[in-house]
């Protein structure tokens, strides 16, 4: 079965993750960023303060992941939808409309939290548990509609932004956005619930942050976002350090989002032919040869490589990433194994660059930080070797 028949055949749970995948963007961060300024001058803060504040609710918004992520399990998937829908307007409208700055942080959190949290967390969890056999192809298109995301909504912000407030444009498209999303929820077939609310007679299921292989699984799945967050944050060092330029590195974005078309399609196809587990053994070789590349040749050429071997790679994680976790800890599991891996990505990602935020003010030269930047990669795969082979002894399932 190709992606084709894929999408004739299951074009509604298809339609709602890829769509929730898309939504997800109001939430995410290169979307927030296009924002800053008039965000920062519509709060009153400062571009300190903004910072701090949104670092602040990203890691709340990760603690509340934990908290909430599980639900997805036994909440029937349409009730849990119109939830974190409902939640995010809820957000948007603090956000944009608030007089008082700790109510639009607060919005600012909720976006957050349902955006690039929940709403992720809803797409990828249904495409990888209503498929099998299909699983990995599935999660592939569910996940094109982040980079659609990302090569749409810049230039139309840039565009809009000239005629219109950005509030105006936040509430165009919520509700270009809406118009799909309430044909779905009355319209469209959604699958059902695939478990009950764990209570104290019944098992809780797996504790994930309890089992030491949960622990050797991170750093491998947590090095491309932490590592990737890194180069978005401090772009400015980067290109000054590899010598090359801000121009140059905004084409190759663009270069890494297209890179991400062909990472979750082809890796779609590669999990369901070889496994998720041969996979995670080399799906980071192309960013970490591009970091080789960074450390030794520099130029132009290395910012382009380590855009488009991020984008590769960053679009087969996900793919990977939940084929593992239904490997090791079942499919009936994933929202709850899921949620905890989210929140720990959130976590890191929310500190990561204040910790090279210390290193550069301690006069750490960039190269001593894409160095770190590759030994955590490899850290991060010996480390899940033991994990990976225990993976791969695991019947598939039927």
């Amino acid at each position: 079965m190709g992606y084709r028949t894929l999408l004739r055949d299951h074009r509604s749970v298809l339609s709602i993750a890829f769509l929730a995948m898309f939504s997800s963007s109001l939430g995410q961060s290169y979307f927030i960023g296009l924002f800053q300024a008039p965000l920062s001058d519509h709060l009153g803060l400062s571009v300190g303060q903004f910072g701090t504040a949104y670092a602040f609710v990203t890691l709340i918004a990760g603690f509340c992941m934990l908290r909430f992520g599980p639900s997805v399990d036994w909440i029937n998937p349409r009730r849990f939808a119109a939830v974190i829908l409902s939640l995010l307007l809820t957000g948007v409208v603090l956000l944009t409309l608030s007089p008082w700055w700790w109510l639009g942080i607060v919005g600012l959190g909720i976006v957050r939290l349902c955006g690039q949290g929940m709403l992720t967390h809803l797409g990828n969890t249904l495409a990888a548990r209503e498929f099998t056999t299909m699983r990995g192809r599935a999660i592939g298109l569910a996940n094109l509609g982040i980079p659609l995301g990302e090569a749409l909504l810049p230039p139309l912000v840039a565009a809009a932004l000239i005629w219109s407030s950005w509030q105006t444009f936040w509430w165009l498209l919520c509700g270009v956005i809406a118009l799909p999303w309430l044909w779905l929820l009355l319209k469209a077939p959604w699958p059902s619930a695939p478990g009950v609310k764990p209570t104290k007679q019944t098992p809780h299921g797996p504790r994930p942050f309890r089992e030491k292989r949960f622990w050797l699984l991170m750093p491998l799945l947590m090095a491309l976002p932490i590592t990737m967050t890194g180069l978005f944050i401090y772009q400015a060092q980067l290109t000054n350090s590899l010598d090359s330029s801000l121009a140059v590195y905004a084409l190759a974005l663009t270069g890494m989002g297209i890179a991400k078309l062909p990472g979750a399609l082809l890796g779609g196809r590669w999990v369901d032919k070889l496994g998720p587990v041969k996979l995670a053994r080399l799906y980071l070789l192309p960013y970490a040869f591009a970091m080789v590349m960074a450390l030794t040749i520099g130029g132009h050429i290395s910012i382009w490589a380590l855009m488009v071997g991020g984008g590769l790679a960053m679009g087969a994680q996900e793919l990977i990433a939940s084929g593992l976790l239904i490997k090791l800890w079942g499919a009936e599991n994933l929202g709850r194994v899921r949620s905890a891996l989210s929140a720990a990505m959130v976590f890191s990602t929310g500190i990561a660059p204040a910790v090279l935020g210390l290193a550069l003010g301690a006069g750490a030269p960039f190269h001593a930080i894409l160095l770190g930047m590759l030994l955590f990669i490899i850290a991060g795969w010996l480390l899940a070797q033991r994990v990976l082979r225990e993976a791969s002894n695991i019947r598939a399932e039927p």
